[in-house]
């Protein structure tokens, strides 16, 4: 039995996240057929970086906009080319987001048709969004919505080959990401063990990965365990952030299976000729059995969410510092 892990429960969070498909196949058709300009990924904190890949995707296949944006940015800075003709997506896990809340609002007076990915039917954003699609409580990541949403709409655009294959193979990810967790736990409860006292982190990660990278340095590390980090996309290490790397700098790289690849690879060979304590979580390490070579690249974030969850538990374990543990987040005002 793994650390901190409800089997059952996970299975079944997935399993409902790729039971959505036919409800978010319906949404898209219908917004393709109806027509609509540029499409907004709006979020706060990982929420936020979660939309980067399927940006990242959108962007090196297809002429749409589609955009991701801070939702408390957008209130104050605007958009010129948000309005009737946008559409704009939301995830929440609490379904509770002030800041997303207050950008719902805010794109809704200008007419931007809403989206909501949450767990939580009754709360406020599934409330406020003109059609939420609810998976089971406490659900993440989003992934796998995301990934059914763009790889749709790209797909009607003649701008993804393959997409129905995909999404039949996406009905396996519960079992494929069950095998992931069992594979990394061991490596996992390593890296803690060794990493008990390292209070500082430089994480570096790209292409559909950097949105990772984020997330794990800043909500993970930073909120849930108080470690300070830097994070660096690994195309903009060699302009600045490499000078911070010395003999005993733990460096955590994340790599992927897609084209970006070639640009993790020459920083950590450049990161093991200065730092003796380099760790890299690599997807191709894992099977994915069930999962076809050329979507593979595609389920890198997912993948690594699921090993560095293994990754957290045991950190939590060996550090006495609960994940659940905060100090300011949603326990003061500001």
């Amino acid at each position: 039995m793994m650390l901190g892990f409800n089997e059952p429960e996970f299975l079944s969070q997935l399993a409902s996240t790729v039971a959505l498909r036919p409800q978010i196949e319906e949404l898209v058709d219908r917004l393709v057929d109806e027509g609509f300009d540029n499409l907004f990924l709006v979020g706060a904190g990982g929420t936020y970086a979660q939309m980067w890949p399927y940006e990242h995707l959108a962007r090196r296949s297809s002429t749409l906009s589609v955009r991701s944006v801070i939702a408390a940015e957008l209130i104050v800075s605007g958009d010129a080319s948000l309005g009737e003709r946008s559409v704009a997506i939301f995830t929440s896990v609490s379904g509770t987001t002030d800041d997303s809340l207050r950008a719902i609002e805010y794109c809704k007076a200008k007419g931007v048709y809403t989206i909501g990915f949450t767990g939580y039917p009754e709360s406020p954003i599934a409330q406020n969004v003109d059609i939420a699609l609810i998976s089971e409580p406490k659900a993440w990541p989003f992934d796998q919505q995301m990934l059914l949403f763009i790889g749709r709409l790209l797909s009607r655009r003649g701008e993804f080959d393959g997409y129905e294959k995909l999404a039949d193979e996406l009905a396996n990810i519960p079992q494929v990401l069950l095998e992931v967790a069992k594979q990394a736990d061991s490596a996992a409860s390593d890296f803690a063990e060794a990493h008990k006292d390292t209070d500082y982190h430089f994480l570096v990660g790209g292409g559909n990965l950097w949105g990772f990278t984020y997330l794990y340095s800043m909500c993970i590390l930073e909120e849930m365990q108080w470690l300070r980090t830097t994070r660096v996309h690994s195309a903009e290490f060699f302009h600045g952030s490499l000078e911070l790397l010395e003999e005993n700098t733990s460096v955590i790289i994340f790599q992927g299976e897609d084209e970006t690849r070639a640009l993790t690879d020459r920083v950590e060979s450049f990161a093991k000729r200065i730092s003796k304590d380099v760790t890299v979580f690599d997807t191709r390490d894992y099977p994915l059995d069930g999962i076809s070579p050329e979507f593979r690249g595609l389920l890198a974030p997912l993948v690594l969410d699921t090993v560095m969850g293994r990754v957290s538990k045991h950190l939590e374990r060996v550090r006495d510092h609960s994940l659940d543990l905060r100090r300011y987040y949603r326990v003061m005002d500001y």
